[in-house]
């Protein structure tokens, strides 16, 4: 911006506005930069005060009427330059109005994108567990309705005597539940937990639990020689298993 105003002090236009030899388009452009910058309107004053120093220190008796004349010229040129400041700074409030609103539109609308990305990932996570579900609740129906599950019931070692529950193995579908029917109530600081191992590698099913209506399965991840453990644990769960806590163990 100081550049822009630099090259419009070093050219000749104030100079030439002053004197009256500015086409219609060049005093426009002297206006306004007179309007919007104060170092062209200081330097523009300036110029004037030299101007009319000059002009009497070189004045001359003037024609009869010529004072009238250039009065009335120089009250016309003023009404015209108080339009015009007028309408620059009209021009220039509705320029920044006109910035305000856009940012603001355009604000709202970079607001309304992330609240629909949001929206759109709540949607396709929502999708996807409910997806998750319905597979869930078949491969339960094919369990429990199909000829070749096999069941087995279990029972609690002497940690849990009155732990009861029942394993469902599929090898033909390779879909495995267990229903934990009854679990012995435990301290308000340890849960049961659920464990697989598969192929040499413990896997952590989750906390079951207590009070529930005996009616809901739990997956078991299949494989041929799996072995499923139930476990007492601290509240919360554990990422290992208390082998010296086992309280059940499901052979399928």
């Amino acid at each position: 911006m100081k550049e822009k105003i630099k090259i419009f002090l070093d050219s000749d236009l104030l100079e030439k506005y002053l004197l009256g030899n500015t086409t219609e388009i060049e005093s426009l452009k002297v206006e306004q930069y007179i309007a919007m910058y104060p170092e062209v309107r200081e330097t523009y004053n300036e110029l004037q005060e030299s101007l009319e120093i000059f002009a009497k220190l070189h004045a001359v008796k003037s024609p009869e009427g010529l004072k009238e004349k250039i009065t009335a010229r120089i009250r016309s040129e003023h009404q015209g330059r108080k339009r015009f400041f007028r309408y620059a700074i009209a021009a220039s409030f509705a320029a920044v109005m006109f910035a305000g609103a856009s940012f603001f539109f355009w604000n709202q609308n970079q607001d309304l994108q992330e609240e629909n990305t949001v929206v759109s990932n709540k949607i396709k996570l929502l999708e996807a567990d409910m997806k998750q579900q319905l597979e869930d609740v078949r491969n339960q129906f094919i369990v429990l309705n199909n000829p070749s599950t096999k069941k087995y019931n279990v029972k609690g070692n002497q940690k849990a005597k009155e732990l009861k529950a029942v394993a469902y193995i599929n090898p033909v579908k390779k879909l495995s539940y267990i229903n934990v029917k009854k679990l012995p109530h435990l301290p308000e600081d340890q849960c049961y937990q659920m464990w697989a191992e598969v192929n040499g590698e413990m896997l952590n099913l989750g906390i079951i639990e207590e009070g529930g209506d005996g009616q809901n399965l739990m997956a078991l991840p299949y494989a041929e020689n799996a072995v499923g453990y139930i476990t007492i644990e601290p509240k919360g769960g554990n990422q290992n298993p208390t082998v010296d806590n086992i309280v059940a163990n499901i052979a399928y």
